[in-house]
């Protein structure tokens, strides 16, 4: 599929107790280039979280054992995840009350699908950095004008290659990328394999280390790499 959104491949995750509705959600998704993964409960929405590291949330407020007021306070304890709430609560007070915990866009049941994904569309885009926007994760600044990348003010130099894959993945740090979506949006001109993607990030991994890069690129076996960022 064609990817022309910035956010497009997002990982979205849906709490929806409803598996009809939550399989209508994940299909518009899923079909505007998102990937999806779904909940049924609180317990489970919290739980998925933390480990699936997911880049939106679609919540349900009227869910089991925690419902979606909980979820979200609790959430926003800790995390800066976009929520988008999905709930047949009309009711202003209960809009208002989502609203103040930390929600980000409220939608009421029944709603059009393809105003969710509109909706997710325009979340995604609000929380990624624009494409001009200096990016800083742990002590290693990118800024796409002079594309240039620093470490504590001391230029690393890259190769055009190098500066690509580092610029996606700085980009959404704790997110995984398949080598295939890596090749995609950081070797798009070239006719390289997805193996040529290993040696691109191993040249880039000892040059930020040689920096004293506080990053680290994180492989995962049979599927692609991560940044991790310390502080």
């Amino acid at each position: 599929m064609s990817r022309t959104d910035s956010a497009a491949g997002a990982l979205i995750l849906i709490i929806e107790d409803e598996p009809e509705i939550a399989q209508i959600l994940s299909s518009y998704l899923e079909a505007a280039g998102y990937r999806t993964f779904s909940a049924r409960d609180g317990d489970q929405a919290l739980a998925l979280c933390r480990t699936l590291r997911p880049d939106l949330m679609l919540l349900d407020l009227n869910i089991p054992k925690r419902d979606g007021f909980q979820v979200l306070a609790q959430l926003r304890a800790t995390d800066k995840l976009p929520v988008i709430v999905v709930s047949a609560m009309s009711d202003d007070d209960e809009k208002l009350t989502a609203l103040r915990i930390g929600a980000d866009d409220y939608v009421t049941k029944p709603f059009n699908p393809k105003e969710i994904v509109a909706r997710a569309g325009a979340v995604l885009r609000r929380m990624m950095p624009s494409a001009d926007q200096v990016i800083r994760a742990g002590n290693v600044t990118l800024d796409p004008l002079g594309r240039r990348v620093d470490v504590e003010g001391r230029e690393v130099r890259l190769t055009e290659s190098e500066y690509r894959l580092l610029s996606v993945l700085i980009r959404q740090p704790g997110r995984a990328f398949s080598r295939g979506e890596l090749l995609d949006a950081g070797l798009e001109d070239s006719d390289a394999l997805e193996r040529t993607v290993d040696s691109h990030i191993s040249h880039l991994r000892r040059k930020l280390a040689d920096g004293g890069a506080s990053v680290t690129l994180a492989g995962l076996r049979g599927f692609g790499y991560r940044l991790d960022a310390e502080g």
